[in-house]
């Protein structure tokens, strides 16, 4: 019974995503308010387009957060698959759970540490490219040197 409600909650999440879905849906509520002057603009009227709404809304509500749980389950086990396979800290893994005061806090200490090493991370490439160069006069002296040896 899960499985099926989990492929019927996917394909109702992509069905619904479809540009297409949103023009019929669009289209139903420009009709419902074109048959106003013809209903009067009665309650009954009004009451159709409410209902309707709501239950669609009510259980759009279930099927949308299946498919956002799941896929956001899928996201963390790749991510987590990508920290144990990598250099990054394992600490990372299970972050998710954490409360909201322990992942703002987390979120400042990664943003300092990215300033810090993207600062470190310019110096150590300007530093390669001076050592880069530094090799290339090197080699062209070294270059000069072995032919003129050669020719000797």
């Amino acid at each position: 019974m899960t499985h099926l409600f989990a492929r019927f909650a996917s394909k109702t999440s992509e069905w619904a995503g479809k540009p297409v879905i949103f023009i019929l849906a669009l289209c139903v509520v420009i009709i419902w308010a074109l048959l106003g002057p013809f209903f009067d603009y009665s309650e009954t009227w009004q009451l159709i387009i409410n209902t309707g709404t709501t239950i669609i809304t009510f259980l759009m509500v279930f099927v949308l957060q299946n498919a956002q749980t799941r896929d956001t389950r899928a996201i963390q086990a790749k991510l987590n698959e990508i920290i144990l396979t990598s250099h990054a800290e394992n600490r990372f893994i299970g972050i998710e759970n954490l409360d909201e005061e322990e992942l703002k806090h987390l979120d400042e200490l990664v943003a300092k540490a990215a300033k810090g090493r993207g600062q470190t991370e310019a110096c150590r490439t300007a530093e390669a490219e001076r050592a880069e160069t530094r090799k290339r006069g090197n080699g062209r002296k070294r270059g000069v040197s072995a032919k003129a040896v050669k020719q000797r």
